[in-house]
């Protein structure tokens, strides 16, 4: 009887003690029990406040991501044009509404200098794109494509500015171009030696300079004005060449 009445006394004793893991403050003594209420409104309020954090974290983690981002940001962007092939060119500017616009929209994007010469890159593919086809134009030259294309560039440098013959030789990338080009050089055969610095001039060349010298007007005519033109021509060509090696 006496175990028996010792041995609920212990099970009572173990019934009121308060787990070790429950905090003291979620303990009901009066009733030896977990208070839930208070442990549930605890969690609630612990997990408000994680999710503050959290946000908080989150928001300087975005801030730090714009910063380092801004940072790669040049002040101006540089307009490089990539390399093309021989005979083929597109003009951009700074100037272009296109290039503005594309200024603009990197800037405020927060592009770097390589992103934004990803997207001068596409301009200008997409520009050569458009182009005519140099192989188709010379087939519709004819077989002697190749000396008609020669001979309109040759008068172009011989009677042009060079401002005019840039434009001229945009004018030529094409069949038509070469053509309009020939009537232009049937309408001016007689006209008389330009006084205007042309293109050749401001920078002449020797295939330039002895394609100079198969004109009739050097080797039959004789023209004393267009042998002159030529031999002040050389006298420049080696003489840049000169200063050039010096």
């Amino acid at each position: 009887m006496v175990e028996e009445v010792a041995t609920q006394e212990t099970q009572e004793t173990k019934t009121q003690e308060k787990p070790e893991y429950v905090p003291e403050k979620f303990w009901n003594k009066d009733l030896n029990e977990v208070n839930v209420e208070e442990l549930s409104a605890s969690y609630n309020s612990l997990e408000k406040k994680l999710g503050a954090r959290t946000d908080e974290l989150s928001k300087q983690v975005r801030e730090d991501i714009e910063k380092e981002k801004r940072a790669k940001v040049p002040e101006n962007y540089e307009i490089t044009k990539p390399e093309l092939e021989e005979g083929v060119d597109v003009d951009i500017n700074a100037d272009m509404p296109l290039l503005q616009w594309w200024q603009k929209t990197a800037k405020d994007n927060g592009l770097t200098q390589e992103q934004f010469n990803e997207g001068i890159n596409a301009f200008v593919n997409n520009e050569v794109s458009a182009l005519p086809s140099a192989e188709d134009e010379k087939k519709a030259l004819g077989d002697n494509a190749q000396a008609r294309i020669e001979a309109a560039e040759l008068w172009s440098k011989k009677n042009l500015s060079t401002d005019a013959y840039e434009t001229m030789a945009k004018i030529a990338s094409s069949a038509n171009g070469v053509k309009l080009i020939e009537e232009i050089m049937k309408l001016n055969k007689d006209a008389p030696i330009p006084n205007t610095e042309t293109a050749i001039e401001a920078a002449p060349s020797l295939s330039d300079l002895r394609a100079m010298m198969k004109d009739k007007r050097y080797w039959l005519d004789k023209d004393p004005a267009y042998i002159s033109k030529v031999s002040n021509l050389y006298e420049k060509y080696y003489g840049n060449k000169k200063e050039a090696q010096g």
